[in-house]
C-alpha cells in the first residue's frame, strides 16, 4: 500500500515534495528565452539573483468570435524580442469590476508568468518545473497575486541546492470560463476554464525548456479551486495522460467537484438570464449573439443580482469531466502520477463552506437537504454528526460560541460536517484510489492556528499558504471577517 502520512514540514517542497533535483538556470542582465513562436525578454531581480518572464500569452484572446470558445493556441510567430517584463491583465471574475479587478481586468488574460533562479549553475541541467494554479471559488483570482509570488520559495530551494522553475497561470472565471446551459453543451464549449489550463499545461510542456526548465519534470499546483483543477487534470478525458506533467500537489482539494454538478437543463433558466438581460433573446444564436457583447457590459450582468446560481463551477460535460469525481476513482480513471494532498483542519468554518447560525437538529437537517439530501439521507448525517461540541470543529473553541457571535449554537457540529463534505472527504477518497491502484500518495491535515484571536475559526482554509508562499506579512491582514469579501485587489510585489 502506497499510503503515506506526511507533516505539514514537506510543504515546504523539498524535493520529495516537489520532485525537484539539481537545475540549472542562465544569468543575464536582460535575460531572454526562445519559445517555438519567438524569443522574450524579462526581468533580473539582482537583489534575489531571479529573472522573471512575465505576461506571456499561452493562447489567443479569448474575445470576440473567441468568447465562450475553447482556447485557441497560438498561431503566430516573430522575429526580435518581445517584451514580458510586466504582468499580464487578470481575468474578469464575479463582482463588480472596479471592486474586484481594479485596473487590471481584462478579457485578454490568457498569460503565464515563469519565475527562475539565475545564480544555479549550468551544469545542473534542466530545472524541474512547479506550475501554480490560483484558487478564488473559480471566481476570483489570478497568477498574479502576491501571495503567490515565489520569489521567497525559489530562494529557500536554491539554499537547500533543490532549486526549480515556477509558473503561474491565469484562466477565465466565473461565467466567462463555467457559463452552462443547451447552447453551450451543444457546442461543446463547457468548463472553459480547466480547457485554458489544459493548453496552458501544452505550451508549458514544448516551451519550458527554453527557460531552463525540463518538460518531462513538470509538477501541477494548487490550492482551493486551484487544487480542484489539479484534480480535474487528473481526471480529464477518462483520465487520459497526455504526458503533461509527473506529479500532482493538491491543498485543500482533490479530484472532485467543488459544489454538486448541474445539468444543462437545471442551468437553462441562468443562461436564459444571461440572454435575457442583454437583450439577445431574439436572436437565432443566443450564444453568438453573446459573444457580441460589450465585455463591461457582460461583465456587469454576470455579477448582477439575477445570478442566483452563484457558484460558476464545473460540470459534468462528458467530455473534459465524463463522470464525477467519485466514480472516476473508483473505476480507476485518473492519470498515474505520485499526489500530494491535504487540508487544513478546520476547512468547515470557512464563511464560503461554512454555515453560520444553526441553532438546532431541525436546522441543521434543512441545511444537510439543502444540496439534494433526501429527509432519510439527511437524518442518518445528523446521526453520524451529533450535536456534541467535545467532538466537533474546530477544536480550538472550548464548548459552544457565545450568542454575541452570530455563529449559532451548533457551530461545531454544522463546521464538521460541512469541512467533511467539502474537503476531507474527497482527500480520503482520493487516497486511497491512489493506494489501491498502487500509486504513491502522501495525505497531510494543517492544524497551526494563523489568527491566533481567531479560535472560533481554527486552522482554517487559506491559513497555510502564507507559510508555502514565505508571505505571512501580507497574508496576516485577511482575518475570517475578510473572507466574506473576497473581492480585493492585490498590487503586484515583485
Amino acid at each position: 500500500m502506497h499510503l503515506h502520512g506526511l507533516g505539514f514540514a514537506a510543504l515546504a517542497f523539498t524535493a520529495d515534495a516537489l520532485n525537484v533535483g539539481r537545475s540549472q538556470a542562465a544569468s543575464l542582465d536582460h535575460p531572454t528565452a526562445k519559445t517555438l513562436n519567438g524569443t522574450y525578454y524579462g526581468v533580473h531581480q539582482p537583489e534575489w539573483h531571479q529573472d522573471y518572464f512575465m505576461g506571456i500569452p499561452y493562447a489567443q484572446p479569448p474575445v470576440g468570435d473567441n468568447r465562450f470558445r475553447p482556447s485557441q493556441s497560438l498561431n503566430t510567430s516573430w522575429s526580435g524580442e518581445r517584451n514580458a517584463t510586466e504582468l499580464g491583465y487578470m481575468c474578469y471574475g464575479y463582482g463588480p469590476t472596479q471592486m474586484v479587478l481594479g485596473e487590471y481586468a481584462s478579457e485578454d488574460c490568457l498569460t503565464l508568468n515563469v519565475y527562475r533562479a539565475s545564480n544555479v549553475s549550468a551544469s545542473k541541467g534542466l530545472l524541474p518545473v512547479a506550475v501554480y494554479i490560483h484558487g478564488g471559488l473559480f471566481k476570483h483570482g489570478s497568477g498574479r497575486d502576491p501571495r503567490y509570488n515565489m520569489t521567497s520559495l525559489l530562494q529557500v530551494a536554491v539554499q537547500n541546492d533543490q532549486a526549480f522553475i515556477g509558473v503561474t497561470l491565469n484562466y477565465r472565471l466565473s461565467y466567462w470560463g463555467f457559463l452552462y446551459g443547451n447552447e453551450v453543451a451543444n457546442e461543446g464549449a463547457a468548463n472553459l476554464g480547466l480547457r485554458d489550463q489544459r493548453l496552458a499545461l501544452h505550451w508549458i510542456k514544448e516551451n519550458i525548456k527554453a527557460f531552463g526548465g525540463d518538460p518531462d519534470k513538470i509538477t501541477i499546483w494548487g490550492q482551493e479551486a486551484g487544487a480542484y483543477s489539479v484534480g480535474l487534470q487528473l481526471l480529464a478525458y477518462g483520465g487520459r495522460d497526455d504526458g503533461l506533467f509527473r506529479a500532482a500537489i493538491a491543498q485543500s482539494g482533490s479530484p472532485m467537484l467543488m459544489w454538486p454538478s448541474v445539468t444543462a437543463d437545471e442551468w437553462q433558466p441562468l443562461y436564459d438570464k444571461f440572454v435575457n438581460a442583454t437583450n439577445c433573446t431574439g436572436s437565432s444564436d443566443t450564444l453568438a449573439c453573446l459573444r457580441s457583447v460589450d465585455a463591461s457590459t457582460l461583465s456587469d450582468v454576470f455579477s448582477s443580482d439575477i445570478t442566483t446560481l452563484n457558484r460558476p463551477n464545473p460540470v459534468v460535460d462528458g467530455d473534459f469531466i465524463q463522470d464525477l469525481g467519485s466514480k472516476e476513482l473508483n473505476a480507476g480513471n485518473f492519470v498515474k502520477v505520485p499526489l500530494l494532498l491535504g487540508t487544513t483542519q478546520d476547512e468547515g468554518t470557512w464563511s464560503y463552506y461554512g454555515v453560520e447560525g444553526i441553532n438546532t437538529t431541525a436546522e441543521f437537517l434543512s441545511m444537510a437537504a439543502y444540496d439534494g439530501l433526501s429527509t432519510s439521507a439527511a437524518e442518518t448525517i445528523a446521526d453520524l454528526y451529533p450535536d456534541n461540541p467535545a467532538v466537533g470543529i474546530p477544536s480550538t473553541l472550548d464548548g459552544r460560541p457565545g450568542n454575541e457571535t452570530g455563529l449559532g449554537y451548533q457551530w461545531k457540529r454544522s463546521s464538521a460536517y460541512n469541512g467533511d463534505k467539502v474537503m476531507h472527504a474527497g482527500r480520503r477518497m482520493a487516497s486511497e484510489a491512489w493506494a489501491k491502484h498502487g500509486v504513491d500518495v502522501y495525505a497531510y491535515v494543517y492544524d497551526v492556528l494563523f489568527h491566533a484571536k481567531w479560535w472560533e475559526y481554527g486552522a482554517q482554509e487559506q491559513d497555510d499558504i502564507a507559510f508555502v508562499f514565505n508571505n505571512v506579512t501580507l497574508s496576516e491582514s485577511l482575518s475570517p471577517t475578510d473572507q466574506a469579501d473576497q473581492k480585493k485587489t492585490f498590487e503586484p510585489q515583485l
